[in-house]
């Protein structure tokens, strides 16, 4: 769960679309764990994609 907090997190701060290897990058999280907790997210409906491989937080 602090993964996808993590991902959340970074998500907000930026606050522009993010693709997952910029969210890598900046998180320090392995590619790998990052893709299955957006995977989560994504079917969680908590983040939404703006355009082609970019996401952000859904809006609440």
């Amino acid at each position: 769960m602090e993964t996808m907090d993590a991902i959340l997190k970074v998500m907000e701060k930026e606050g522009a679309p993010l693709n997952a290897g910029k969210i890598a990058e900046l998180t320090g999280i392995d590619r790998k764990e990052v893709d299955k907790a957006m995977a989560k997210l994504k079917k969680e409906q908590k983040i939404v994609s703006p355009k082609r491989c970019y996401w952000e937080p859904a809006a609440s």
